[in-house]
């Protein structure tokens, strides 16, 4: 196989560790010639730039704001990417065509075992409910989980993680980042909690959610987040965004590659 070319869009994009990771299965696996590069991409400019790769790309990697973007401009989809709404893997099809996938399930589902959850769980918390939290609740109820509490600005902001939830048969509560008492109940009752929120997002829970026994927090950069340091301090058991990121991104490197991916290597790159 010749040479080839994948990257990561999305806007900032300079953070990402997506090229770590798919660089080092690209060598792992003996693919020479084969590149992996950030490209600030907005969501605005997804599908030209998709519509735009020759055929020497393979596929793309999707992270914020283009993952709507990023499921709207494929020719195909998964059944989770069109469950969730969302996508953050574009891959090139035999006939030219472009397939999107929503590898962050099978990222938060490695976070979960990382963590710890164990097979009976049974209720989560879900902070934010923003793009994250979509393939997180489907990641929860993958795992068999059967309610969970959304924390959000407002009713009106859970809709689309509730409506998704109650789709998938968990049922939903949702309270607010100043409901202190009914959080720091839900989040102490809790198998898992998860933030799918920015660092500086967290500062009005940081007591109520301080208790939780299990942590996935989706951030990695800053790490650790206030919030995971309030956890870890409490005595509860934290995974970052990183775990999260390595195990979606087993998935795109078998989708692009064709190959099984080098998961030793992989997990290498982050170290």
């Amino acid at each position: 196989m010749g040479a080839r070319k994948a990257a990561v869009l999305g806007s900032p994009v300079q953070h990402s560790r997506s090229p770590d990771l798919h660089r080092a299965a690209y060598a792992a696996l003996g693919l020479d010639g084969w590149t992996y590069d950030r490209l600030e991409t907005t969501a605005e400019e997804v599908a030209t730039r998709v519509a735009d790769a020759g055929p020497e790309w393979v596929g793309f990697s999707v992270t914020m704001p283009g993952k709507l973007a990023a499921l709207e401009c494929a020719d195909e989809a998964t059944e989770r990417a069109v469950l969730i709404g969302s996508a953050n893997t574009l891959v090139r099809l035999p006939d030219g065509r472009w397939r999107a996938d929503c590898t962050d399930v099978d990222g938060m589902i490695g976070a979960l075992r990382e963590a710890g959850v164990p097979a009976d769980a049974d209720r989560a918390v879900v902070i934010g409910a923003g793009g994250t939290s979509l393939p997180t609740v489907a990641a929860l109820a993958d795992w068999g989980l059967h309610e969970v509490t959304v924390v959000a600005r407002s009713a009106a902001r859970a809709e689309g993680v509730v409506e998704l939830a109650r789709r998938l048969g968990l049922a939903t509560t949702v309270v607010g980042f100043e409901d202190g008492a009914p959080l720091a109940a839900a989040a102490a009752d809790a198998d898992v909690v998860v933030s799918t929120v920015p660092a500086a997002a967290t500062a009005p829970i940081l007591a109520s959610v301080r208790h939780a026994r299990r942590l996935v927090d989706v951030i990695y950069d800053p790490w650790p987040t206030p919030l995971a340091t309030a956890v870890h301090d409490a005595g509860g058991t934290v995974v970052g965004g990183l775990t999260m990121l390595l195990n979606q991104a087993y998935s795109q490197v078998e989708q692009f590659t064709g190959q099984s991916a080098p998961r030793a290597a992989m997990a290498a790159a982050l170290a």
